[in-house]
């Protein structure tokens, strides 16, 4: 029994559990019985880390998303067979989880007076839940650090949490959810096409919004920021370098089929053009795709020597170790537009190696400011922690950037905080940082190649980067 743990035996045996390796801190999917009409097809995908390992005897398991907790799985000899013991373990977090996805408000909603409530809306279930844990790691640590500090004006931080589902219309619920509890800013770390639909949510309800992962930019204002690497700049970077690197020329574009990666591709086009290159061709796949068969044949087809991804979470995880187990890797080179770390950790290392990705920020980023943050983080959640990237550190400077404009104005209300935000600038993990305008955060961009246990520089930007 302990043997067959992770060997695709179907959801009888401990939730469908899948690895890699079976080692301690080793990311584990599951999929978790549910009920269909709460969404899922019967079945709801979450993610782990292992813990602990006794061979034969007993696994532990830390429960990351969509909820926070522990698995312990015992097996002890019964007779001829195995009896199997699983026990699995809630936090309060993931009850008001549970609440809310049954449709009802969890019994944290009524507004403390003295406090300053801000939200966060994170994907903690779907696709893009595989950086959801460190981003919430992330605002909370920041909250924290601000409240050591004095907070707002003397008023406490108090942070909630929402999930998207990385579904637009549950975030668009969310988010009227977040208003309704008296949240001054939300920030958001969704696709765009959440985003999308947040927007006019938080314009009618004069809350903040700040919308914090790499993204395709446009609309922008006092009450409503686009931070975040933007196509252009990481494409500049990394295009131009690929095919110098590789001698290639024909280009594949590929990704999820919404707004970011359709607005990626357009840049792509022009960039690859301006370099001297083609595009050979180009193909979309929905959100929750898990079959990638006939776009691995047309990659293959079309000759192209480099591909840009712009598949997102759990998507470019399948997409990725799919096109590894077709031979595609050993000669064709992938530039993926959201490949942080916690993505290329679900990919695994075998499959991963050689990818390559533009951001901001990278957990190795080799300074001072970034050891000790790095530091802070593992004192917070511990060695076994989900790793950082910069999708999910994003996360922790907005929430500085906000906190510091917030102290300039005199009542801390949004509208005057968003007019502040502009022209604020500060060191943080990633370097210092600007927001130069509502729709463009100016910071330097790295070209980093995926490596086993992360990721390795190939070339940065010897300015900080201001294309939007």
């Amino acid at each position: 029994m302990f043997a067959l743990f992770g060997q695709g035996t179907g959801a009888g045996w401990l939730f469908d559990a899948d690895f890699d390796d079976l080692v301690r801190g080793a990311v584990v999917r599951f999929a978790i019985p549910w009920p269909a009409w709460l969404g899922g097809e019967g079945r709801l995908e979450a993610t782990g880390r292992i813990i602990s390992v006794s061979p034969g005897r007993r696994i532990v398991m830390a429960h990351e998303t969509p909820w926070r907790g522990r698995v312990v799985c015992t097996l002890t000899p019964d007779g001829g067979g195995t009896r199997v013991r699983v026990v699995a373990e809630i936090d309060d977090s993931g009850l008001a989880w549970l609440l809310t996805r049954y449709g009802l408000e969890p019994p944290d909603q009524a507004a403390e007076s003295g406090t300053h409530r801000i939200g966060l809306l994170v994907s903690l279930s779907g696709s893009a839940s595989v950086f959801a844990a460190a981003s919430e790691n992330l605002a909370r640590m920041a909250v924290e650090e601000a409240n050591a500090e004095g907070g707002v004006r003397g008023s406490p931080l108090r942070l909630l949490v929402a999930d998207d589902a990385t579904s637009a219309r549950a975030g668009a619920v969310q988010m009227r959810r977040l208003v309704r509890a008296g949240c001054r800013a939300v920030f958001t770390n969704v696709t765009s096409a959440t985003f999308d639909a947040i927007e006019p949510v938080a314009r009618k309800s004069g809350v903040l919004l700040i919308h914090t992962p790499v993204n395709e930019g446009g609309r922008g204002g006092h009450g409503l920021l686009r931070l975040g690497e933007r196509p252009a700049a990481q494409l500049s970077l990394a295009v131009p370098y690929l095919m110098r690197d590789s001698g290639g020329r024909r280009w594949y574009l590929t990704g999820n089929d919404y707004v970011w990666p359709r607005a990626s591709n357009r840049q792509a086009r022009r960039i690859i053009a301006a370099a001297g290159g083609t595009v050979a061709g180009e193909r979309y796949a929905a959100i929750g795709t898990r079959r990638f068969d006939r776009l691995l044949e047309g990659i293959e087809r079309s000759g192209a020597d480099l591909v840009v991804s712009t598949f997102v979470g759990a998507d470019e995880a399948v997409f990725e170790r799919a096109f590894h187990a077709a031979g595609l890797r050993s000669r064709v080179r992938t530039l993926s537009l959201a490949l942080d770390e916690a993505t290329r950790e679900h990919i695994g290392d075998a499959a991963a190696t050689g990818l390559y990705s533009a951001f901001g920020y990278y957990q190795q980023l080799p300074t001072p400011g970034n050891r000790a943050f790095l530091a802070r983080y593992r004192r917070h959640y511990g060695r076994l922690a989900p790793p950082v990237s910069s999708i999910s550190e994003s996360v922790y400077e907005a929430v500085h950037l906000y906190v510091a404009a917030a102290r300039r104005t005199r009542d801390g209300e949004p509208a005057m905080i968003g007019k502040e935000l502009p022209g604020t600038s500060l060191e943080v993990p990633r370097g210092r940082i600007r927001v130069a305008r509502p729709d463009l955060l100016e910071q330097h961009m790295h070209l980093v190649r995926a490596v086993p246990g992360g990721f390795a520089r190939e070339a940065s930007t010897e300015s900080p980067c201001s294309l939007a």
